[in-house]
C-alpha cells in the first residue's frame, strides 16, 4: 500500500492518496479550504441559496415528494458534498432532470420509503462508479454537445421562470410553455386568459421581475463605474432586496396588485417544529426492500442517470469556470454517492450536480468550493430562524435571476460562435439545443453526441483519401485512416478513372487501412485488365486471410 502528498497548480486539494499495486481504482483526496475569496463566496453562497430555496421545494413537489425532503437533499448537498465534490464550483441539490424517473420509481415501488431505500442503493453504486474510474467517460462527449446542453438548460430556465415572472394565478404548466408558444390554440387560450376582467397575471409582479432584469442588465454594465463598495454588492442580491422593498411600497399603495402568499407569488416555506423536524423523515423497514428486484433496478436507474447528469454538468460548470480549473469526475461521482446515501437514510431525495444552482454560483463571483457550503449552511439556518422573512421574497424577483441566468447561458453570441465554427460543431449543437428543450436533458444530448459522431464519419468520409490527376497518370493517397465507411466513394473514384490510364495506390500516411478496402482494391486490380489501367501499390498492408475461407478450405490430406 502506498501514501503520498501531492498539491496541484491552484493549492486547492491536499491529496492524500491511498492505491493498492494492481487494483485500479480512484484515490479520495482529502479538500484543501481557501479562505482567499471568503467575502465572494459567502455573498455567492448566499444567492445560491435564494436559488436552491425554491428549487428545492418545487422539485420535491415535482417528484410526488414532501416538501421537506427537498429541502434535507440541498443541507446535505451543500454541507456535506461541496467539501468532498471534485470541482470547486458544482453545487449539488435536487435535480430537475431526476423527476420523472423518480416519480415512475414511485410509482412501480408503490412506496416512497421504498424509493429512499433504492436512493440509498444508487449512491452505493455510485460510490463504486467513481472507485472504477468510469467518471473520464464525460469527456467523450462533444464541446459543441456540451455548450447545445448548456444553451438548451438556458432556454428552459428563462421560459420556466415565466409564470412567476408574471405573477400567474391560473392552471399553466411550466413543462409545456415552449409547446404553448408555439401551438395556436394554447396560444389563443394565454391570450383569453390575460384580456379577461380578472386576468390570472399579476401586474405587481410584473413590475418587480422587470425591474429586476433591468437592475441585473445595468449591474452588469456598470459595475466597474461603482465604488468599491456597491461594487461587491451581487447583482442578484440587490434584485431580492429590491423586489422585498418593492412589495411591501405596492402593498400600502396598491394592494390588489401586489405579491402575496394567498396567490403563491411569495416563497413559501413549510413549518417546522424544530431542527429534529429535517431528520426524522427516513425510510422504515430498509431490510424489507434490500431483496427487493425492483427496488435494485430502480436503484441502478437512478444511480445511471444521476451519474450522467452530474457528469455532464461537471463538465458544464468546467466552461464556466473564470479559472479554468479541471473538475475530478471519479471523486464527484464518489461525494454525490456519499451525498445520495445520507439524503436518502434521512429522508431526502436523490441529488444530482446542478447546471442551474451552479452557474448561479459561478455567475454571483464564487470562486472556491466554500461558496456552495454556505449555500447549505443558509438553507439550513434559514428554514430554522428566518422563515417569516424569507416568506417575504416574491418569486417574481427569483424569476428575473433566473431569466438572467438562462440568457447568459443561451444568449445570441453563443449562438453566432458556434456557427462560425462550422457546420460540423454547429449541427450537433443546435440539435442538441432542440433536444434538450423539446424532450429532456439527458435524450438532448445522447442525440447531439449521435449526431456529433455521424457528422465526424461524414467528414472522415470525404477526407479520408485525394486523388490526384496529371494526363493518363493518377495518384491517389491515403491521407488518414481508412475503414469500410470510405467503400462507397472509393469504389465511385476508382470507377471514375479512365480506360488506359496509369495509378498509384500510396497508403503510406494511412496508420490503419481496413480489410474492406484492401478487398475492394484486390477486385479492381482484378478487373483492371479489361480496362487497360495499371496499377501500381506503395506502402500498401498485404491482404490477410479471410476468416471464412480459412474455415471454409478443405483439408489437405
Amino acid at each position: 500500500m502506498k501514501h503520498g502528498h501531492t498539491e496541484n497548480q491552484e493549492g486547492v486539494i491536499s491529496t492524500v492518496k491511498v492505491s493498492v499495486p494492481g487494483v485500479p481504482v480512484a484515490s479520495f483526496d482529502l479538500p484543501r479550504l481557501r479562505f482567499d475569496y471568503l467575502p465572494q463566496d459567502i455573498a455567492a453562497g448566499f444567492v445560491v441559496f435564494l436559488v436552491a430555496l425554491p428549487l428545492c421545494l418545487g422539485i420535491a413537489h415535482a417528484s410526488d415528494a414532501p416538501a421537506i425532503s427537498g429541502l434535507i437533499t440541498g443541507i446535505i448537498a451543500g454541507i456535506l458534498v461541496a467539501f468532498l465534490s471534485g470541482s470547486e464550483l458544482s453545487v449539488s441539490g435536487p435535480a430537475a432532470g431526476l423527476t420523472i424517473t423518480l416519480i415512475a420509481a414511485q410509482k412501480t415501488l408503490g412506496s416512497f420509503d421504498a424509493l429512499l431505500v433504492a436512493g440509498i442503493l444508487a449512491g452505493v453504486m455510485q460510490i463504486v462508479f467513481g472507485l472504477l474510474r468510469t467518471g473520464l467517460l464525460a469527456t467523450f462527449f462533444p464541446s459543441s454537445v456540451i455548450k447545445g446542453m448548456l444553451a438548451g438548460i438556458g432556454i428552459l430556465i428563462a421560459v420556466k421562470q415565466l409564470p412567476h415572472a408574471v405573477g400567474w394565478q391560473g392552471d399553466y404548466n411550466p413543462e409545456e410553455g415552449l409547446f404553448c408558444v408555439i401551438s395556436p390554440f394554447c396560444l389563443h387560450d394565454v391570450i383569453k386568459d390575460i384580456t379577461q376582467p380578472h386576468s390570472p397575471i399579476s401586474l405587481g409582479a410584473m413590475l418587480i421581475s422587470a425591474v429586476g432584469v433591468a437592475l441585473l442588465m445595468f449591474w452588469e454594465s456598470a459595475a466597474s463605474k461603482l465604488p468599491q463598495i456597491l461594487r461587491r454588492i451581487p447583482g442578484p442580491l440587490l434584485v431580492v432586496i429590491v423586489g422585498v422593498l418593492l412589495n411591501a411600497l405596492l402593498q400600502s399603495i396598491a394592494p390588489s396588485i401586489a405579491a402575496t402568499a394567498e396567490r403563491g407569488q411569495l416563497v413559501s416555506l413549510p413549518k417546522l417544529k424544530g431542527l429534529s423536524d429535517l431528520f426524522t423523515h427516513g425510510p422504515h423497514g430498509v431490510s424489507n426492500w434490500l431483496f427487493s428486484a425492483p427496488v435494485w433496478w430502480s436503484a441502478l436507474t437512478i444511480a445511471l442517470i444521476a451519474s450522467v447528469e452530474t457528469l455532464l454538468c461537471l463538465e458544464a460548470t468546467d466552461k464556466l469556470d473564470p479559472l479554468r480549473r479541471v473538475s475530478r469526475p471519479n471523486r464527484e461521482l464518489i461525494a454525490q454517492g456519499i451525498g445520495n446515501m445520507l439524503a436518502c437514510f434521512l429522508g431526502g431525495i436523490p441529488m444530482t450536480s446542478v447546471i442551474v444552482r451552479s452557474s448561479a454560483n459561478v455567475y454571483a463571483g464564487a470562486r472556491t468550493r466554500l461558496a456552495c457550503a454556505f449555500h447549505g449552511v443558509f438553507l439550513l439556518l434559514s428554514i430554522i430562524a428566518i422563515p417569516a422573512l424569507l416568506s417575504l421574497i416574491p418569486l417574481s424577483a427569483l424569476a428575473a435571476i433566473l431569466i438572467m441566468v438562462g440568457y447568459k447561458l443561451a444568449n445570441v453570441k453563443l449562438f453566432k460562435s458556434v456557427w462560425r465554427s462550422g457546420t460540423d460543431q454547429f449541427l450537433p449543437f443546435i440539435i442538441t439545443v432542440a433536444g434538450v428543450v423539446l424532450i429532456d436533458l439527458l435524450s438532448g444530448v445522447l442525440i447531439g453526441t449521435v449526431v456529433g459522431l455521424i457528422v465526424v464519419l461524414i467528414m472522415n468520409h470525404h477526407a479520408a483519401f485525394t486523388v490526384i490527376k496529371e494526363g493518363p497518370h493518377h495518384y491517389l493517397r491515403f491521407a488518414k485512416d481508412a475503414t469500410f465507411l470510405q467503400k462507397i466513394a472509393l469504389k465511385k473514384a476508382l470507377a471514375q478513372l479512365p480506360n488506359h490510364s496509369h495509378i498509384v495506390i500510396d497508403g503510406g500516411h494511412a496508420m490503419f487501412i481496413d480489410h474492406d478496402i484492401l478487398e475492394l482494391i484486390e477486385e479492381f486490380k482484378d478487373s483492371a485488365d479489361d480496362r487497360h489501367i495499371t496499377i501500381q501499390l506503395r506502402n500498401m498492408p498485404s491482404m490477410k486471410p479471410d476468416l471464412l475461407s480459412i474455415i471454409t478450405q478443405p483439408r489437405s490430406n
